[in-house]
């Protein structure tokens, strides 16, 4: 593990506020594309971003929403995007899962980490892996959270 100090990046979303609602376009009942985001207080030093989403609230544990890595540290991530490289979620899909919880309401942390290099790690890989092979570059993190629940069932 480094000994380097990990300082906080600020993430935010024009679309919902840290702790409140993602609105239902990002869901499995909108247009199943990700929020914006925007990124702040980037180290001069990164080389690249990781993206990893994840539901703590779902029936089987955490489940992974979204990876993505070797992402350009430009401070902004426009929606729908497919930046860097894309992972495995636990949905066994390339790239973002929608929130679509069962039933009640869900929270859905995007967790930002900002590394001081290129991971060479392959395209559908493992959160696993992936965080085995960015543990020793973080050099800041963040994380913005939302909540979801089902206005309607999806079939």
């Amino acid at each position: 593990m480094s000994s380097q100090q990990i300082s906080d990046l600020i993430i935010s979303s024009s679309t919902f506020i840290h702790g409140k609602m993602i609105p239902q376009k990002y869901s499995c009942n909108g247009q199943q594309i990700h929020p914006p985001l925007d990124i702040d207080q980037i180290p001069a030093n990164t080389r690249s971003l990781v993206i990893i989403m994840e539901d703590p609230d779902a029936p089987k544990g955490t489940f992974t929403h979204w990876l993505a890595w070797n992402i350009p540290p430009s401070g902004y991530i426009a929606e729908g995007t497919s930046p860097g490289i894309q992972g495995i979620n636990s949905a066994g899909k390339l790239g973002y899962t929608p929130p679509c919880p069962p039933s009640g309401t869900h929270r859905y942390y995007i967790h930002v980490y900002a590394l001081d290099t290129e991971l060479a790690v392959y395209e559908g890989e493992t959160r696993q892996i992936l965080e085995h092979a960015m543990s020793v570059h973080v050099i800041a993190k963040g994380t913005l959270m939302g909540r979801y629940q089902q206005t309607e069932k999806v079939s």
